[in-house]
């Protein structure tokens, strides 16, 4: 089995960030599973068959049987095994990745848990997009940026090329509600602001923006929060010289130990221990 096996090293991107991309050449009948994904996988097949099970919350199976020019889709917390044809065993690229549009991109391309199997309908895009999922395994010394602008465009072509495409309908008061709450959380994270004031901002109760965030995102309005805090925390330490201190007071964190203890919450590491990681000198 031959295999270019890659892990993305900054992992704090919240849109669309990649965590594994992956070339394979397997051997007859090679499997992997039964496994559970934390994020989403999709596998494009590039030669070759073979065949998908998936396990539904009721424990019955599903199989599919797929074969060149076709993928599939496995979803966070689902139970799959894959296995290459014995004749003709696949050959094949894959991409791990999440992100808050993820859903809404996959809900376009008409992929879900009952639909996991991908097949094309414009083959222009699809060559763009095997294109943009060989680039990733065949640079990955490339930048992090130049990355994740070839894992946009993989994810835009996936879209745009595939056979179950929906038309999106207008944007929902929902969707509304959840881009001004974006708005104003991207405007003022540096400042002293509660799940009230985004609710306030977007004139909808905070139960009710509570809700929209667990359907659409899979997270609270304060998690998301949070999250999108350190992220910019993490950057600055990363890529500035300014004192922990005063990151924590540029994402709204005066307190420096409560700044800490939300940033190890997340990262698992301390503010001082992510820098001294990362050889970024006070």
């Amino acid at each position: 089995m031959e295999e270019r096996y890659n892990t993305l090293q900054n992992q704090s991107f919240i849109d669309l960030c990649m965590y594994q991309y992956v070339y394979a050449q397997t051997g007859p009948l090679h499997f992997f599973g039964p496994h559970i994904r934390s994020h989403y996988l999709f596998h494009f097949v590039l030669s070759g068959c073979g065949t998908l099970v998936t396990v539904d919350d009721r424990g019955n199976d599903h199989t599919y049987h797929i074969h060149t020019g076709q993928g599939f889709l496995i979803f966070p917390g689902q139970v799959t095994t894959y296995t290459a044809d014995e004749q003709h065993p696949w050959e094949y690229t894959w991409v791990e990745f999440n992100g808050l549009h993820v859903k809404e991109a996959l809900m376009s391309a008409g992929l879900s848990i009952d639909n996991p199997v991908y097949r094309s309908s414009d083959p222009y895009y699809t060559d763009q997009m095997k294109e943009s999922m060989l680039y990733m395994t065949q640079h990955a010394e490339e930048t992090t940026f130049n990355l994740i602008s070839h894992l946009y465009r993989f994810l835009d072509c996936l879209t745009r090329s595939s056979s179950s495409r929906t038309i999106p309908a207008a944007n929902t008061m929902r969707s509304q509600y959840l881009g001004r709450a974006f708005t104003f959380i991207h405007q003022n994270f540096q400042n002293d602001i509660t799940v009230s004031d985004i609710a306030e901002f977007c004139k909808i109760h905070r139960n009710y923006l509570g809700k929209i965030f667990r359907e659409q995102l899979g997270t609270s309005p304060q998690e998301f929060l949070i999250t999108y805090r350190m992220n910019k925390a993490d950057r600055l330490l990363r890529t500035t010289r300014l004192s922990i201190k005063d990151i924590g007071n540029a994402v709204g964190y005066p307190d420096q130990l409560h700044f800490s203890r939300a940033f190890k919450n997340v990262y698992g590491l301390s503010p001082s221990q992510c820098r001294k990681r990362e050889g970024v000198t006070k």
